[in-house]
């Protein structure tokens, strides 16, 4: 470790954003970039990142929420208000637009990666790779843009100090997690940097590994056997949520056709929400050639979709943020009724962050997330890819197309215990920076970043004010809801 650049920001005062650098050094420099990411640290100071203040033009967030919701389905929208009130973390998982628009008044190194957007930890977790393994990475990309890194990190480490204060965790507990995330990046980056080019391009973490990690931090006395437990329990069922079992829960015969099953207002089939006179026969039609495009965004010269015949579909609501967006289940049918394909279409809108960043290279948005995805992902869904659809109502709308459910699951950070939190949280430190790694100069901000833990800190009390300032904008929306301002219904 180099003492004297360590040490070059030990009277770092509070920053501010700044323009980006000097064009980056020949990428086959590595000590060049290395200095490169150093010298950042002159020009916005790591200390610089703990600061958050509301500015006194702050946009309301309740009008960027209604903002938000003008294009999407109208009937969905209470419902995506009353998944947001429930609580300051369902709130802070529907609020990328305000967390944005805040962000972009923060200090940043300068330093661009592929960003995810929203990468707070609800959006990690598993999933199957085509090689058929289960691996940990992040899971949503819908606001997936060119952007600063310190946005990412500073919205995963907000979300645990958000989830903790749902969890009831004390002070302590909840900065030891927020802590334990950056560290986690912080380390995990400097492995990436040091390691030879195609280590760090290939570096995923798989379950079986994780599951081995877990076990060896019960045997250290750094995590409680019921987390070995859980960690075990969510891999085996996440290995069961596959296309099949999806098929049981959503598929029923109907008059001897394979049909997806109505659960209004959050399952809807297509025919429910056509135009009178419409047939089964121009879905069919359309889904056909749909399908014919969507095949070409597809990165197999030869592809398994081909095989595949359309069924039916029908709108689905998911998620929290993304509640009124249009999403689709599109049941397809292999060789006979018992060999199903479902595939989730949904709807990509411009990224919350390009009102803040420069616009996405891609004029299709199903393209900006896809591609955004394949280059922060280790492994991406072998279905993967983009259509544009014009609606019943003559609009065209970008999508991005994957499988439902395969081998897709999730840790319940809701019933953790703090041990647990940290874990999850290193856990998903370091799978931020792989990502990151893929997309951007690892070696610069590896250099950013230094060895020392001012930058953690920095961080964890970042994400403490910007806790406090979600508790705040909750409660304004709920207030909203309550004054009428805005609809609220689980339907």
């Amino acid at each position: 470790m180099n003492m004297q650049h360590e040490a070059s920001d030990a009277g770092e005062s509070r920053g501010r954003a700044f323009a980006p650098p000097d064009p980056p050094p020949d990428p086959t420099d590595f000590v060049a970039r290395a200095e490169w990411g150093r010298a950042a640290r002159r020009r916005s100071p790591r200390a610089g990142h703990a600061a958050w203040a509301p500015a006194a033009d702050r946009p309301d967030p309740v009008a960027l929420l209604e903002e938000q919701a003008a294009d999407r389905v109208p009937e969905l929208i209470p419902i995506r208000h009353a998944r947001m009130m429930v609580s300051p973390f369902t709130f802070y998982r529907g609020a990328a637009l305000i967390m944005a628009a805040d962000l972009a008044r923060t200090a940043d190194s300068g330093i661009t990666v592929q960003i995810c957007g929203d990468a707070h930890l609800s959006n990690f977790g598993v999933f199957g790779t085509p090689e058929r393994k289960l691996a940990f990475d992040i899971n949503d990309f819908d606001e997936t843009l060119p952007g600063p890194w310190e946005w990412d990190l500073k919205r995963l480490a907000a979300s645990f100090e958000v989830a903790g204060r749902s969890r009831g965790f004390s002070e302590a507990e909840r900065r030891e997690a927020t802590v334990a995330a950056v560290r986690g990046y912080r380390e995990r980056m400097h492995r990436a940097a040091e390691s030879r080019v195609l280590d760090a391009w290939y570096d995923r973490l798989d379950a079986d590994a994780l599951a081995e990690w877990v076990r060896a931090e019960r045997q250290a006395g750094r995590a409680e056997k019921e987390l070995v437990k859980r960690t075990d329990s969510t891999l085996a069922k996440a290995r069961a949520r596959d296309s099949m079992k999806a098929f049981s829960k959503l598929v029923r015969v109907v008059d001897g056709e394979l049909r997806i099953a109505a659960d209004p207002p959050l399952i809807v089939p297509v025919e429910d929400l056509a135009p009178v006179g419409r047939t089964h026969a121009d879905d069919e039609e359309t889904m056909r050639e749909l399908l014919r495009g969507y095949r070409t965004t597809l990165p197999l010269a030869r592809h398994p979709l081909e095989e595949f015949t359309y069924l039916h579909m029908a709108r689905k609501v998911v998620g929290v943020g993304s509640v009124g967006t249009r999403a689709w289940i599109v049941l397809l049918r292999g060789r006979d009724n018992e060999d199903p394909l479902l595939l989730q279409a949904k709807q990509a809108q411009s990224s919350v962050l390009e009102r803040f960043l420069a616009p996405s290279a891609f004029d299709h948005h199903g393209e900006r997330v896809v591609r955004g995805q394949r280059v922060m992902q280790a492994a991406s869904d072998l279905f993967l890819g983009w259509q544009r659809v014009v609606g019943f109502d003559g609009v065209a709308r970008d999508f991005y197309l994957r499988q439902l459910h395969d081998w897709k699951g999730a840790f319940d950070v809701e019933t953790s215990a703090p041990s647990g939190a940290n874990l999850y949280a290193q856990v998903c430190g370091q799978t931020l920076a792989r990502a990151h790694a893929r997309s951007g100069d690892r070696v610069a901000i590896a250099g950013y970043l230094g060895e020392s833990d001012r930058f953690d800190q920095a961080i964890a009390d970042f994400a403490i004010a910007y806790a406090d300032q979600n508790e705040r904008d909750h409660g304004a929306f709920v207030t909203a809801v309550r004054s009428g301002r805005l609809a609220a219904s689980e339907g």
